[in-house]
């Protein structure tokens, strides 16, 4: 475990790390860094493969941030956005000014460049690793004891940040992109606040990272970002940036907004927010949430039909057996289409245009 270490301060690569030990790591460690060129210094702790923390060291703090990235192994771009802050902050080359937790949820299902290996594991949260999903009841399979070690490490890093104060703010972006291409590349799925305001505040951060389009989900679901939401409060949002891509394939300077504001975020940089204008975004409120219940389910569009289209009502979307799945209302689209999800699971929701207010 000391080569380990050593070769991780030296390099700074935690994602190497994470994929060279996809499952686990045999035990904690953590060490201190300095940063440049303010000389101070944070506490950097290894919790597990993929999972690590990074904590200013004689420094009040007020925020708990949780950056996550592949859950999905094949979607690339967040997990190279990650991995370069995480470099960053352990070479000491980025300022720190809050607690920061990095998760890379799945890296066997980076290692073989799949969205994952067994199940998926965006539908595993909120208990949803022990429950019947159609796959089998309880911790049947490794992605889903994967889920629950993902769930206590949130648990646990929100509440430890409870000892330096319990006025604190909780953030979770759970960064992805999207199988299929966009009309708008980049959006965001604010999950469901249980009659809770929306925060405008946290569309203009969106808006600074260069996603101006935001989905209001309006009911419980077992992703990762609504599990932080509803059990914790937090700030929490699933990101999606651009299309799925092999390693090295992304054009990262269609993310540079991403990784500057996130940059200046966790160093406790100005944002420097325009004022919040409903005119700058695109929002839309999910209208139907279309299960898959049948063997013989398929999609009724092409599949270079681009999220965010829309059809005319009455238009068959799919067919779930002898079922016919149609729109209902005027500009209503498509997003998140996939019919080769298991049975009992979301093949597909449709939205339509709203309002924040």
């Amino acid at each position: 475990m000391d080569n380990i270490q050593q070769q991780l301060q030296k390099t700074g690569d935690f994602l190497s790390l994470t994929r060279q030990h996809e499952w686990s790591l045999a035990e904690t460690f953590s060490f201190t860094v300095t940063h440049s060129p303010s000389q101070t210094k944070s506490k950097v702790t290894v919790l597990d493969t993929g999972l690590i923390t990074f904590e200013p060291v004689e420094r009040a703090t007020t925020k708990d941030i949780i950056l996550s990235s592949g859950v999905h192994g094949n979607e690339t771009a967040p997990i190279e956005i990650c991995a370069t802050l995480v470099q960053q902050l352990i070479l000491g080359e980025l300022e720190l000014a809050e607690r920061v937790l990095f998760i890379f949820g799945n890296p066997a299902a980076m290692n073989i460049a799949e969205r994952f290996v067994e199940e998926n594991m965006n539908r595993l949260f909120s208990g949803g690793h022990s429950i019947d999903q159609g796959a089998g009841t309880g911790l049947i399979n490794k992605e889903r004891h994967r889920a629950l070690l993902l769930e206590n490490t949130v648990r646990d890093f929100y509440l430890a940040g409870t000892e330096f104060s319990t006025l604190r703010q909780r953030y979770h972006y759970d960064l992805h992109t999207a199988i299929r291409g966009a009309k708008y590349d980049k959006f965001a799925v604010y999950p469901h606040t249980h009659g809770k305001a929306r925060k405008t505040e946290q569309l203009q951060f969106l808006k600074a990272c260069g996603v101006n389009t935001i989905l209001l989900s309006n009911s419980p679901t077992t992703t990762f970002s609504y599990y932080s939401a509803h059990q914790f409060d937090a700030d929490a949002f699933t990101v999606e940036l651009g299309k799925v891509k092999p390693f090295g394939e992304n054009d990262m300077n269609q993310f540079s907004q991403v990784q500057s504001t996130l940059e200046k975020f966790i160093s406790g940089k100005p944002l420097n927010y325009s004022a919040y204008d409903e005119n700058d975004f695109n929002i839309f409120v999910i209208s139907q949430i279309i299960n898959r219940t049948a063997e013989n389910f398929r999609l009724n569009f092409s599949d270079n039909v681009e999220n965010f289209t829309d059809f005319p009502v009455d238009y068959v979307l799919a067919y779930d057996g002898e079922n016919e799945i149609k729109v209902k209302q005027h500009g209503e689209a498509i997003i998140f289409p996939n019919a080769q999800v298991s049975v009992g699971q979301r093949a597909l929701l449709t939205v339509v245009p709203t309002s924040l207010t």
